[in-house]
């Protein structure tokens, strides 16, 4: 009861700041255009008299209605910052068109456009603002321990060691891993910080001894074995989340719908043209800024380049692309003029698997190439590449012509989109992944694009950069 009151209050007070946001954004509407408003602005929102006040609070209605439509009252840690900001903007979508619906429907004469759009534009802005502050507040909190859940996983195979990496690398969820079940795995076969501890049929006794609040799901158990786990999870009250089946291999976005009283999820494929509608216009707009904002940056890299050694300011790389078309993309240059020539001598060195050859003390790098790579700056001439269209500012990264091998069909799966500046290899530990780990993260991308994704990547490639892990 204490804990659902606390709930409800913490939803009120989402509630009650999106009021405040949405009222403050109509009185500085309204305050920017006092010439289209025909009493004083206060009245809008107080005076049940004024000839827009029906109007202008509809609108607030409308917004928090479809806000709740959305659960935006709620902190759903596993969200992604971008796609709760997309899912507000669909909200204030369907909120306008009930606004515009209304005006046209009652036939009000005289009201002012200018103060609706700005109305809409500055509720989005403060609605979003006060999110994202409340985002930061909370990943501040849990990653220091406040409201964190002790989690287990049952199976200890590939998915559930995966799962395992994900909840590992985000620590804003507050979800303490306290091991795994598995009938067939031990503590030893993990080769971790983790410990299998016990088989399926222990889940009530372990759940009950580690004080577990919730249990993932990577297996698909035969028989009635799930049946017997969601009984425990019932009488033992734990929340159980269940990773679908080849989730890694479906393409597109994973729906839910009910066919009569069944659940079923489908695996739903909307086609990669129709669902990157806009991200070539994003990549075009995005580049030429980019380029503008760092061109006298550009001019004091290219002069140290030059007197850093002997050589051109650019390197240009054959890759290949799109639909295997080949390209060549722009670095600056961060190696000896003859690098290309000495990769032959150096092959034995490699350091990681598959075709792509990396070496922590490649020779060949300058000193000022070891900066310019630790920070990925030798990538920004890449800019013009997208600006061009060989290349997208997120993508699986493109690899040079002799390290593709097209009889290979995980390589062929990323030539299906543009490559990209940055991706989930920038942000996932760069040079540090294998290969196969490098491939099955653009599959997956690939498989699950979508424009909060792509949001998401450029937002944590800047703290991946900084960090200059994995890069070499």
């Amino acid at each position: 009861m204490i804990k659902w009151t606390f709930t409800a209050l913490i939803r009120l007070g989402y509630v009650s700041l999106d009021v405040i946001g949405i009222s403050a954004a109509i009185l500085l509407a309204g305050h920017l255009r006092q010439a289209a408003i025909p009493q004083a602005i206060r009245d809008i929102l107080l005076d049940w008299s004024h000839p827009f006040h029906f109007v202008f609070t509809v609108w607030l209605v409308a917004v928090l209605f479809f806000n709740g439509i959305y659960r935006l009252y709620e902190t759903r840690r596993e969200l992604l910052e971008a796609h709760e900001l997309v899912l507000l903007a669909r909200s204030f979508l369907f909120s306008a068109m009930a606004l515009i619906a209304l005006v046209y429907a009652l036939k009000i004469e005289g009201f002012p456009r200018s103060v609706c759009l700005l109305t809409v534009l500055f509720s989005f802005v403060f609605l979003s603002a006060w999110r994202i502050a409340k985002r930061l507040l909370v990943n501040y909190l849990v990653a220091r321990g406040y409201n964190n859940f002790n989690v287990l996983i049952i199976g200890a195979g590939r998915v559930g060691l995966m799962l395992a990496e994900e909840i590992h690398q985000r620590p804003r969820l507050g979800l303490k891993i306290a091991g795994f079940l598995d009938d067939f795995k031990t503590t030893a076969d993990l080769k971790g910080e983790y410990a299998v501890l016990g088989k399926l049929a222990d889940l009530e006794e372990v759940s009950r001894k580690n004080f577990i609040t919730k249990i993932f799901v990577s297996i698909h158990p035969a028989g009635n074995v799930f049946q017997e786990m969601l009984e425990i999870a019932k009488i033992r009250r734990l929340a159980v989340r269940v990773v679908p089946q080849a989730f890694d291999k479906a393409t597109g976005d994973l729906l839910r719908y009910n066919i009569g009283f069944i659940p079923v999820l489908e695996y739903c494929d909307l086609g990669q043209t129709r669902k990157q509608y806009g991200k070539r216009l994003f990549d075009i707009v995005v580049s030429l800024l980019a380029l503008l904002v760092l061109l006298p940056f550009w001019l004091v890299i290219m002069l140290f380049i030059r007197l850093d050694s002997p050589g051109p300011v650019f390197y240009f790389s054959r890759r290949v692309g799109f639909n295997g078309r080949e390209f060549f993309m722009w670095k600056f240059r961060s190696m000896v003029v003859d690098a290309d020539a000495r990769l032959k001598e150096l092959q034995q060195h490699n350091e990681v698997d598959g075709p792509i050859f990396k070496m922590r003390r490649d020779p060949r790098i300058t000193r000022l190439g070891r900066f310019l790579r630790k920070y990925s700056i030798d990538e920004f001439p890449q800019l013009v590449n997208v600006l061009l269209g060989d290349m997208s500012m997120v993508g699986p990264r493109p690899l040079p012509v002799a390290q593709v091998d097209k009889n290979d069909p995980r390589q062929l799966k990323r030539l299906e989109v543009r490559p990209g500046i940055t991706g989930l290899w920038q942000v996932r530990g760069r040079s540090d992944l294998t290969f196969s780990r490098l491939v099955g993260w653009d599959t997956w991308y690939i498989n699950n694009w979508s424009f909060s994704l792509d949001m998401s990547i450029l937002l944590r490639t800047p703290t991946a950069v900084l960090a200059g892990r994995g890069a070499y």
